[in-house]
């Protein structure tokens, strides 16, 4: 077998992170700060420059407006997510090798901070799946940063969202931090109901990279 390249992210050294994860090959991140910027700011217009390449590559003009439209909605869709405490997000494109198309598997990773009561971290971790209803699925774990409490849930966008009606897919893992005031939620959101033992692995498998203290002691 051959090795595997790890690619040490720029944000290790960061002073002001949270935690540490690692992502496995198939995960694109977004950079919310860049994407979700205020207008008529310097920020804004380097993303005019970043995206001029690609409105100047359109055929048409319809097809500008269509791109500048999706921008648009995606913009709107990361907004609503950090809002609710999102701080990361990831968009995951694997194939389907189990076939029998062998199509692209398309999938959302978010990473996202709740405010809790304190308690001791594996009662938060509970608490978390077992008040917000609609979980299945639940499991509890021990992994290197602590207590994790993993689930499912299946959601539908709202009929006046325009977004197509498929059922959603939402593995979570709860995550409480040390200082037993908050939690982390781990979500892979896929619409391939029917890969949820392969998407449930990959959260597994990123779970178990979690580290609440600097593992590289860089950042300090």
């Amino acid at each position: 077998m051959g090795s595997t390249a790890i690619t040490v992210h720029e944000s290790v050294t960061d002073p002001q992170a949270e935690l540490w994860f690692a992502e496995p090959a198939g995960f694109l991140t977004l950079p919310l700060t860049d994407l979700l910027v205020e207008p008529d700011t310097s920020a804004a217009d380097a993303l005019a420059v970043a995206v001029a390449p690609l409105l100047a590559a359109a055929p048409d003009e319809g097809a500008r407006q269509q791109f500048v439209a999706l921008v648009a909605s995606g913009q709107q869709a990361l907004g609503a997510l950090r809002e609710h405490g999102t701080v990361h997000c990831s968009v995951g494109l694997h194939r389907d090798d189990v076939g029998p198309t062998y199509a692209p598997l398309l999938s959302l990773f978010t990473i996202s901070w709740q405010e809790t009561n304190v308690a001791p971290r594996a009662v938060t971790a509970a608490r978390a799946v077992t008040a917000a209803g609609g979980h299945t699925r639940i499991a509890f774990e021990e992994v290197p940063c602590g207590p994790v409490v993993l689930s499912e849930t299946t959601v539908r966008c709202a009929a006046e969202s325009g977004l197509p009606q498929h059922p959603v897919l939402q593995v979570h893992a709860h995550l409480p931090h040390p200082d037993c005031r908050r939690l982390a939620v781990f979500t892979v959101s896929a619409v391939s109901g029917a890969r949820r033992e392969e998407y449930r692995a990959v959260l597994r498998g990123i779970v178990g990279t979690v580290r609440f203290e600097d593992p590289l002691g860089v950042a300090s």
